[in-house]
């Protein structure tokens, strides 16, 4: 039975859900401002993390009158994650379709706006992100990216990715990558993929932003995305903010000015 929290100093009501990919279960939470016809966020986290590492973004976005949801990806976490699965069958495609089924599951609640939906993803759940809002399968009205994670079929292809090391040329079953065990197929779904095509499809509000001393992700990335998305579709408002001493997972105090800008997005 699930149990219903306010958050602390928020009018906001605070309740774990269920929904479901293909025999897998997605467990979350969903951040209920008051109110009905409520424009829906969902956010994504990023590569071995869990929901709560974005939880920050949820409660400012629900804080804004924002139906927000967070949620673990199926075989997405080290520690902590609460949904289905395992990391040897995740893989960025697979999150996508984790992401289509909790946009889903949030399009159906009654006191949700289905036409109104922002997704936001940090570095892996921000590729993620712009690969799922690129199929047009939504009507996702803004598009937030921090650090996006866009270099990880180049990744693939050099046969180095954040921990792991591989041969691309022979994939092993199982690829260490630190603490996670990957199987191959996180890198056969992308070792392919050109990330600048594949983004190229959304035509909506778009906000990247990126810490300027990130060695994880390359900004150069995310600069190359946004001349893609500002050349694409029109008038729409596609944002790139630099974070001075920004690194790869923003510090409390990077946060703080992340969230500023999150929120000034949101209003534009």
């Amino acid at each position: 039975m699930f149990h219903m929290k306010a958050v602390k100093g928020h009018n906001i009501v605070k309740t774990p859900f269920e929904c479901k990919r293909e025999n897998l279960i997605i467990r979350g939470t969903e951040y209920r401002p008051t109110g009905t016809d409520l424009p829906i966020a969902i956010i994504c986290h990023g590569f071995m993390a869990f929901q709560d590492t974005v939880r920050q973004y949820a409660v400012e976005l629900a804080d804004m009158g924002y139906l927000t949801y967070t949620f673990d990806f199926c075989g997405g976490s080290v520690i902590k994650g609460k949904s289905d699965g395992f990391t040897t069958e995740m893989s960025v495609l697979t999150e996508v379709k984790d992401l289509e089924s909790v946009i889903d599951y949030a399009a159906g609640r009654e006191y949700a706006n289905q036409n109104k939906i922002v997704v936001m993803g940090c570095s892996q759940g921000g590729y993620v992100s712009a690969l799922a809002a690129a199929k047009e399968r939504y009507p996702i009205n803004k598009l937030v990216l921090f650090y996006p994670a866009l270099c990880i079929p180049d990744d693939a292809r050099a046969g180095k990715m954040m921990f792991a090391k591989f041969n691309p040329d022979n994939l092993p079953e199982i690829i260490r990558c630190g603490p996670m065990k990957l199987g191959k197929c996180y890198v056969e779904d992308v070792i392919k993929m050109n990330p600048f095509d594949e983004i190229k499809g959304y035509k909506e509000d778009v906000l990247i932003v990126h810490g300027e001393k990130d060695k994880i992700v390359n900004i150069n990335y995310s600069k190359r995305a946004f001349k893609i998305y500002k050349n694409t579709g029109s008038n729409r408002n596609v944002r790139f903010e630099i974070i001075k001493n920004g690194r790869h997972g923003f510090s409390k105090k990077i946060d703080k000015i992340a969230i500023e800008i999150l929120k000034d997005f949101m209003v534009s």
